[in-house]
């Protein structure tokens, strides 16, 4: 495994409201940081094998599922030596201090997302160890046609309370799938809704036996092992329930060395985080990013986004 550079804990990169460990030491002047407030919410964990999220055991949500489409987990999509030598190669190259404790190196156009507009600026592409990465992608029917423009690696770490703040990703320039692979060590995705529409969650019908009652088991123990059990229907007393999306909250348990798309309703409609407290040791994730209609054949942008590409695929990009 990659060791953290020497310098990794000197400095904070967090900006207004948002906070690491580092910035939020006793002592330190008040800026008003964000409070975050007990998690609330009806916990589900989602079950890859089936593509829904199940109620978590010994909780309010424990025997309720329902239907969470738009998630692809693929387990074991880089080896140990390729997760090695991406990361070796990373810490080549520099990382910038970022928000939450985090750092980042980005590869990718300059983009102002609030006026809709970007500049090439130093963009030389995504780097050289990506394309063997964006070749193993398409036998996947889920990342059918997939063309990756831009690429975001993002380095977490528990010493810095690293995490990331309930969020969507732009959809101005960005399009349908964002794909994620997870380097160093397992994390959970966290996906809520604020949506104050109801929805239906549907009575657990399984006879819960040793070889799939990990589906339902508590968070802590599901982040430790691969949901991929499918349940089976058999007659229960639970009856359907109807909760406001706003009170649900799913765990998507990404194991090491694991690759997640977010598409559809998990792309638009749930905003994703990863909470500091999934933060075990070091993680590196690599985000994945393709062009939206507008950029895209027949777009509006189509010549600037058909250039975005070809300089993306050439994989000899450096971060900017």
């Amino acid at each position: 495994m990659a060791t953290v550079p020497e310098n990794y804990m000197d400095s904070c990169g967090c900006k207004g409201i948002r906070s690491c460990l580092l910035c939020e030491r006793p002592g330190l002047p008040d800026r008003g940081l964000l409070q975050h407030e007990p998690h609330k919410r009806k916990s589900f964990i989602y079950n890859p094998a089936d593509g829904v999220a199940v109620g978590i055991k010994n909780t309010e949500s424990d025997g309720y599922w329902f239907p969470f489409p738009g998630v692809c987990l693929i387990p074991d999509f880089v080896t140990e030596e390729e997760e090695k030598e991406m990361v070796n190669l990373m810490d080549k190259d520099e990382w910038k201090l970022s928000q939450s404790g985090r750092r980042k190196q980005d590869y990718g156009p300059k983009v102002n997302f609030k006026k809709q507009k970007l500049k090439l600026g130093n963009f030389t592409g995504l780097p050289s160890f990506s394309q063997v990465l964006w070749q193993r992608m398409k036998p996947y029917s889920a990342l059918e046609g997939f063309m990756p423009v831009e690429q975001c690696n993002l380095d977490y770490n528990s010493d810095r309370g690293s995490a990331i703040d309930p969020h969507f990703d732009d959809s101005w320039l960005w399009g349908e799938r964002l794909v994620s692979l997870n380097l160093l060590s397992k994390t959970v995705l966290t996906m809520t809704c604020d949506s104050l529409d109801t929805f239906q969650l549907m009575p657990l019908l399984e006879q819960r036996t040793e070889s799939n009652n990990g589906i339902t088991s508590n968070l802590k123990q599901s982040h430790n092992m691969n949901i991929t059990q499918p349940f089976c229907h058999v007659d229960n007393k639970l009856q359907t329930n109807h909760v406001p999306y706003g009170e649900v909250e799913v765990a998507i348990c990404l194991p090491q060395r694991s690759l997640v798309v977010l598409y559809g309703d998990a792309r638009y409609k749930w905003k994703h985080a990863i909470r500091r407290e999934y933060i075990e040791n070091r993680r590196i994730c690599c985000t994945f990013r393709e062009l939206s209609e507008e950029f895209s054949a027949g777009g509006k942008e189509e010549k600037l986004g058909h250039m975005l590409l070809q300089i993306a695929i050439g994989f000899q990009g450096k971060s900017v």
